[in-house]
């Protein structure tokens, strides 16, 4: 499968977060319609997240928000947005980029949208592509003994082999051919016996015979 280079991925997930955008905005302009709200999940050590030290410390890493009756004064950017929420009765506000979201949920009607947590790292995987380039070297390097393994699959001597085992009896034949066939009744001892011994029934059956004239 080729690279891909457009960063799809990337690009939904952007389509994604404008998504949350448009609700966002619609609901601080016009409040909550019906019974739509949402539950909001984000990570509190991402850049640009503005949170009292009382949230961080209790949030280090993840925390969701309500928007659903008690929050105010939500304003809405291009690139993030704030709001004024309660806490154990304690106000806090907070702002937040929506590079920062890890999960948008609508109950009312069963919307979802999680985001991918490790964009971050691919975003910077895909800025670090231009020093990675040489990567397909190796990767070259490696298919090269994939091309040799059938030409030493294919040598001669691996190939013949099997062809001279078999001829090495012929060259012998050949040899004991040359001997006056000494070799072959060597090693056809069983064949000899059995050939004396239908010679001596011979003999055996035309003395019977000559006894009966």
């Amino acid at each position: 499968m080729a690279e891909d280079l457009i960063r799809y991925d990337l690009l939904v997930q952007d389509a994604l977060r404008g998504v949350v955008r448009k609700v966002l905005t619609d609901a601080a302009r016009e409040g909550l319609s019906g019974e739509h709200h949402f539950y909001i999940s984000f990570r509190t050590e991402a850049p640009g997240v503005r949170m009292s030290q009382r949230l961080r410390e209790k949030y280090p890493q993840e925390m969701t928000i309500v928007l659903q009756h008690q929050f105010w004064d939500l304003n809405v950017t291009e690139h993030t947005f704030e709001v004024g929420l309660s806490f154990s009765g304690v106000p806090e506000r907070l702002l937040i980029p929506y590079d920062a979201l890890s999960g948008f949920f609508d109950p009312s009607v069963q919307f979802g949208l999680k985001f991918d947590l490790n964009e971050g790292a691919e975003a910077e995987d895909a800025a670090e592509t231009p020093t990675a380039a040489p990567k397909p070297g190796p990767r070259g390097a490696a298919s090269e003994p994939a091309e040799i393994k059938p030409k030493g699959t294919g040598l001669a001597p691996v190939a013949a082999g099997p062809k001279i085992v078999p001829a090495l009896p012929i060259a012998r034949e050949a040899k004991e051919a040359e001997d006056g066939g000494k070799d072959k009744d060597k090693a056809k001892p069983e064949a000899a016996e059995k050939g004396d011994k239908e010679a001596s029934a011979e003999v055996v059956s035309l003395d019977a015979f000559r006894k009966k004239n």
